[in-house]
Parts: C-alpha cells; sequence; structure tokens
C-alpha cells in the first residue's frame, strides 16, 4: 500500500494533565522525549521518484507548553497542503494535542508513523528515505487521526493508555486527589471525546485508552483496530460509531486502605519489612490484588523478597502462575513460585527469591524509579504492573537499620557458640 501523497502540521501545549503510564524504553538522549521539533523535507532519491516524490513534514519528539508556538513559526509562510506529517512521538499534553489536531486538518495535511532518514548528498538537498518502523504513543495517536488521510505501516506500533495528572503518574495508586483534580481530568475526557468525534474517529479509540492504567503497559493498537478507530483511512472502511462494550458482571474486590497504598514499614516479633499493596488488573479491569514483603536476608547485600497474590477466577479464566519476575530499571530477578492454587474462587500464589540490596536502594532513589512485576500464568498469559516507589525513600533506611542489627546479633550468637561446638568435636577452643 503506497503512501497518500499530502501535507502535514503539528503543535502542543503542556497541561498538568497528560497520558500516563509505562512507556518504552527510552534513553537520556532519546530525540522522542525531548520537544517537538520540525522540518520540511523531500522524498528521494529524486532519480526514483521523479515528480511523484512527497514532501514530509517530519514530527519527532515530545508535545510540551512551546511546541504549538514552535509549529506556528515553522509554517509560517509555507504552503503546507498535500505533505504528509511523519510522527515520531512519545505523546505529551491534551490541550496541546487537540490544538494541533484542528490546525493540521484545516491544512488539509496527512498523516502517518515512521521514521526519515536523511539521504547521503548525492541524492539531492534535504531528500529522505521513509522507514515504517517507529511509534506513536499516547496522545500522538490523536494527532494522526486529525490527518486527512491517515495511514500506519504493519511495522510501525501505536500505544495508548489513560489520561493522569502528570505530577502523579510516577506512583499513581498512592497518590492523594482532590475534587478538583477530579474535575480536570473529567473535563479534559470530555474534549478528548469531543475531538475524536470532531475528526471522524470513533468513540472506540478513547475507551480504550482510558481502559489501560498508568501501572499497565501502553496497549498496542490491532491494525483492525486501527482501521475501526479512524486511525488508519488506507484499506477499508472507517467506522464512526462505537461498538458495544459487554462484560460479564463480577462482584467488585475490596479496596485497599488509603493509608497502605505506599510502601511501609511492618514489624513484627522484632523483626521489621517493607510492604507494598497494589491492585491486579489487566487492561484496567481488576483480577485481584498482590502484596510485595522485603524482608532481611542472610546476607547484608540482599534482601528476601515475597510476593502474594489473589486473583479472582472469573470472565478472565485464571490459571496457576508459573513464573513471577520483578525488575528496577534494567536488573531484574526470577522469583520461585512457591504455590498457585485455588481457593474456593480464588487463584492463590505465593513466590519467592532474593534481590540485591543494591537495586533495592535505586528504587530507593528520589526520582521516576519503580519496580515492575511481570507474572506468567499457565496458559501463557501474562500481567505487567508498575509499582511506584512512594515511601522507599522514607522507609528503607529504618529496614537497612533493622537488617544490619540482626545480623550483628547473628554474629554475635555465632561468635558465642563457637567454643562450645569445638569441645563438642573435642578441639581446643579458639583464642
Amino acid at each position: 500500500m503506497m503512501l497518500p501523497r499530502l501535507a502535514g502540521v503539528t503543535a502542543f501545549v503542556f497541561t498538568v494533565l497528560a497520558f500516563a503510564g509505562s512507556t518504552t524504553a527510552t534513553s537520556a538522549t532519546d530525540v522522542r522525549i525531548l520537544p517537538m521539533q520540525f522540518e520540511l523535507v523531500k522524498e528521494g532519491p529524486a532519480s526514483a521518484c521523479g515528480d511523484t516524490c512527497r514532501t514530509f513534514i517530519s514530527a519527532v519528539g515530545a508535545i510540551t507548553k512551546d511546541t504549538l508556538g514552535d509549529f506556528a513559526n515553522f509554517a509560517r509562510d509555507r504552503d503546507l497542503t498535500g505533505a504528509t506529517l511523519v510522527l515520531d512521538s512519545s505523546g505529551g499534553s491534551v490541550l496541546g494535542t487537540l490544538s494541533l489536531g484542528r490546525n493540521v486538518r484545516r491544512l488539509g495535511v496527512n498523516t502517518t508513523v515512521g521514521k526519515l532518514t536523511r539521504l547521503p548528498v548525492a541524492a539531492g538537498t534535504d531528500r529522505v528515505s521513509l522507514a515504517p518502523r517507529a511509534d506513536c504513543e499516547s496522545m500522538c495517536a490523536y494527532l494522526l487521526l486529525a490527518g486527512k488521510q491517515r495511514y500506519v505501516p504493519a511495522e510501525a506500533q501505536v500505544l495508548v493508555h489513560e489520561i493522569w495528572l502528570g505530577d502523579r503518574r510516577e506512583d499513581a495508586t498512592a497518590a492523594s486527589y482532590s475534587a478538583e483534580d477530579i474535575v480536570v481530568v473529567q473535563r479534559d475526557i470530555g474534549r478528548l471525546a469531543q475531538y475524536t468525534i470532531e475528526m471522524g474517529g470513533s468513540i472506540d479509540l478513547l475507551e480504550t485508552s482510558l481502559r489501560i492504567p498508568p501501572w499497565e503497559p501502553m496497549r498496542r493498537l490491532k491494525p483492525a483496530e486501527l482501521r475501526s478507530m479512524g486511525l488508519d483511512t488506507s484499506t477499508g472502511t472507517q467506522s464512526t460509531g462505537s461498538t458495544p462494550v459487554t462484560s460479564q458482571f463480577s462482584p467488585p474486590l475490596p479496596r485497599l486502605p488509603v493509608g497502605e497504598r505506599g510502601w511501609m514499614v511492618n514489624e513484627k516479633a522484632g523483626q521489621a519489612s517493607l510492604r507494598r499493596q497494589h491492585t491486579l488488573t489487566v487492561e484496567g479491569d481488576e483480577i485481584g490484588s498482590f502484596e510485595i514483603t522485603l524482608a532481611c536476608a542472610a546476607s547484608k547485600n540482599s534482601y528476601e523478597l515475597t510476593y502474594r497474590e489473589r486473583r479472582r477466577d472469573g470472565e478472565r479464566k485464571a490459571e496457576p502462575l508459573k513464573q513471577v519476575e520483578v525488575s528496577v530499571g534494567r536488573r531484574s530477578v526470577m522469583l520461585k513460585v512457591v504455590a498457585s492454587e485455588f481457593k474456593q474462587t480464588e487463584l492463590a500464589s505465593l513466590a519467592k527469591g532474593t534481590i540485591p540490596a543494591d537495586v533495592i536502594d535505586a528504587l530507593g532513589r528520589n526520582g521516576s524509579r519503580a519496580l515492575m512485576v511481570t507474572t506468567t500464568s499457565g496458559n501463557d498469559d501474562y500481567t505487567t504492573t508498575r509499582v511506584g516507589n512512594n515511601g522507599v525513600p522514607q522507609n528503607l533506611p529504618q529496614l537497612a537499620a533493622n537488617c544490619g542489627d540482626q545480623q550483628v546479633a547473628r554474629a554475635g550468637a555465632h561468635a558465642e557458640l563457637a567454643p562450645a561446638k569445638a569441645a563438642e568435636a573435642g578441639l581446643p577452643a579458639a583464642k
């Protein structure tokens, strides 16, 4: 399928509200997380496409409060009609995207997802090739929707997740929210719904996005969904209606107490541990809950990690767990599944393992750090949950001190027992 020959534009503004969640892995120098930049280029080489070479607008980076002005300056004194806006973006502002999207539609610009690579000078000035492997994440999907014609290559990814308050997305379940916060979220959801219909898309795009909470990975839209939601108009028919969503009723699980939504110190029999509870969801549907406990290990350079899970055996048929993995950054630990069996209507699972102390120390540092929990069931279904570090910087020192005291006590007891052990063995006691 050839990409339609058309034009593109872009503009964004950052607000307190942003789409949140686990994004694809990016490095500190990844241009996709820097403010969005625009460049007008021509397809090449000229010897290959001749008079049919397309005009592209490169749109790489994230939406910020300054992007709308940047785009306005870029578009000034340029006729962008018929160009194609090539998106490679991690998303960003809600309100900025809506403003930008309406400008894109007004200018008659097409949209696609891809990466542009500049060709050698011999191929001609400002000549580029278009590669299909790129990501359009979060609010980028709504900018994609603004194109007069839209095309998503099979190799590209369009990923969506829920709208959230940007300053509380790192640990959404442990944050506090006011009535004013809820008003902000509801207001912008309404604006997104209005925009989606205005652009000729399906409300299913918004409904699907809102089912992915910030602690789950973003959801990749399938080719059939891209077409039915109006994000790809290159083949098939575009749907502007919403497909009814049906689900089997199941009783809600009890909510975690507000005071137990972060990492907390738990003391029992003189031994301290660090505990965190979290809901377990699949595309926003709550299917259970889990608890992670960090306790002292025999070695001062590690902690014992225990994972306990309750999973409801409801509409999504539960299968015993066969694997549990926890990770912080690029370091991960595989836990041993000790038990995973049904108890009445719930699947109860227990997994244990040892995790290096420096990994937990990294979790306790200030900044955007989280512990990822990935489970795999017997039928190869999996869940991935992002657990924030709220409470770790404050409470980890107490756990570390307690573990140090226990190790000193054990060392002292070992020293006292050594002479007796030696006597039992018929050896002279150490002096």
